[in-house]
């Protein structure tokens, strides 16, 4: 006895499921400049990769013969893909059915989604849009009942970040539980102008006297300079791209290791403008990002929270081929200096780094932690310390280059001082307690105070200093491990990470309060 009018049932059902929403959910969607999910699905799975787990998952209709009537399936679709070869989870929420809210979702899938990541051991990407699988009011109305909140499966959401990697999608207006599970990843991207984030939208906002609309309220300009989003793009397609890029650094989980990647750019390759990129007037800016760019793999860094916290540049990036976390100051912002955004970037890179078993590139020029009155009151040396705490924490192979200003407690956390010093030092490279710049005048200003010719004798005391500030004084002590040519620090940083990749360990890692 055959069992095809039970296949071809499950066909229907499918072709049903594929449907989502309907022909005009599906036009709102088009007409909004926004992809549907399986359209998302394909651009970011390998050709013919994706295998969908409860397809057919939805709510029915039958008639008084228990004939299927009519069919919505829910509005959460997961499976497994690969991408570039790699074994992946997805899930991805289906705005065309009730608007990814909790009336039309299954929420087991959804839980299914971050388990069967966590116990296969494989990265698992997040399409969100919508509520996510949060709550909608007019759920009321046909339960005839309310609930205390719970969030199925966060349990496995926190898991999943000391486990795997975690990128997440933000690709229309998200909000509440939609915008929680943006936000817990290791990676988060949101899409100009076609994508907001809230903790609720507009219409709630409006009932304690916000009248704004989603953009004002939750657009890319907000989140990005906030730090909720680790990175924005231009469109959904520039979006799935960067999801992959991020994969290709990254182990599939911490019990393997980052994959190197063939490389055609040599390791002892020199570029002599390097010799004249930091200026020898201190009080100049230059372009940190371009002694990035000149110095790593050919187009290889891929920066994280570039809108904030912007004294410091944090991002991914290649050396003969190994990835690594490569963490910069920008010293057109406050002159490099920690504010306490700054600090809290710098604690999750370490977090990301540490997790992934990623090797740490510093390129030092750190004033120290930002001063005054608006310091204080962001209780930056809290945000400060604990981002000290993470530095000192951290057990990855790590390398410090020594670019210009090191000062004060900001200053050192350029790394673990009880670790062995893998660091070099440019010649442009200034460090003390406190910068000599006003410094003098505290320190000598009874002297000063006391002189005839106050100017002479600061005019005296500077030129006095100037000589004493000098790298090469602090390299005859061996305080300054080497001072190198910066034409040389590519080569030198291709040696470490060769150096550091047999030392590199699996496994989970942990850490003790950060204060």
């Amino acid at each position: 006895m055959s069992w095809k009018k039970e296949i071809d049932e499950l066909k229907n059902r499918e072709k049903l499921a594929e449907k989502m929403g309907g022909k005009e959910k599906l036009k709102r969607q088009k007409d909004n400049n926004r992809l549907n999910v399986r359209q998302r699905i394909k651009l970011l799975a390998d050709k013919n990769s994706f295998h969908e787990i409860g397809k057919i998952a939805g709510k029915a209709e039958y008639d008084d013969k228990s004939k299927l009537k009519k069919f919505v399936p829910s509005n959460f679709i997961l499976g497994r893909a690969k991408i570039n070869g790699k074994n992946v989870m997805v899930g991805a929420d289906d705005f065309t059915v009730r608007g990814g809210a909790a009336d039309a979702s299954i929420h087991q899938k959804q839980v299914m989604a971050e388990q069967f990541a966590n116990e296969y051991r494989i990265p698992l990407i997040r399409l969100i849009e919508g509520t996510g699988g949060g709550g909608s009011v007019k759920s009321l109305d046909t339960d005839s009942r309310t609930y205390i909140p719970g969030n199925p499966g966060w349990d496995w959401v926190v898991k999943n970040l000391s486990t795997i990697p975690v990128i997440s999608l933000a690709l229309g207006p998200v909000a509440g539980l939609g915008a929680a599970r943006a936000v817990t990843s290791h990676f988060s991207i949101m899409v100009e102008k076609i994508s907001q984030m809230f903790v609720a939208g507009p219409p709630v906002v409006k009932r304690v006297g916000e009248d704004l609309t989603k953009e004002e309220l939750g657009g890319h300009k907000i989140h990005s300079k906030n730090g909720a989003i680790d990175i924005v793009v231009k469109s959904e397609e520039e979006a799935i791209d960067t999801a992959k890029e991020i994969l290709s650094y990254l182990p599939s989980s911490v019990y393997e290791l980052p994959p190197r990647k063939k490389n055609n750019d040599k390791p002892n390759r020199k570029d002599e403008w390097l010799i004249e990129a930091i200026p020898r007037d201190r009080r100049k800016v230059y372009n940190s990002r371009k002694i990035i760019e000149t110095i790593v793999d050919n187009n290889s860094f891929l920066e994280f929270g570039k809108y904030s916290g912007q004294s410091v540049i944090a991002g991914l990036a290649r050396f003969d081929g190994w990835p690594v976390g490569l963490l910069a100051s920008d010293p057109y912002f406050y002159g490099g200096g920690w504010t306490a955004e700054a600090s809290n970037k710098v604690t999750r890179f370490v977090d990301i780094a540490e997790t992934f078993h990623l090797p740490v590139v510093h390129l030092v020029d750190n004033p120290g932690f930002l001063i005054g009155l608006e310091a204080e009151k962001q209780a930056t040396i809290r945000h400060g310390a604990r981002a000290l705490t993470a530095v000192y924490q951290a057990t990855v192979p790590w390398c410090s280059i020594i670019l210009r200003k090191v000062f004060g407690v900001a200053g050192a956390a350029h790394m673990n001082a009880s670790r062995v010093h893998y660091r070099y030092a440019w010649p442009s490279g200034d460090w003390g307690s406190l910068p000599m710049e006003g410094g003098i005048e505290a320190a000598f200003k009874s002297d000063l105070e006391k002189s005839e010719d106050p100017d002479k004798l600061l005019k005296e005391i500077e030129e006095r200093m100037e000589n004493v500030r000098s790298p090469f004084r602090t390299a005859e002590s061996f305080l300054a491990e080497e001072i190198i040519d910066p034409t040389n620090t590519r080569e030198l940083i291709c040696e470490f990470t060769n150096l550091a990749a047999p030392l590199r360990k699996t496994g989970k890692v942990g850490f003790g309060l950060r204060p």
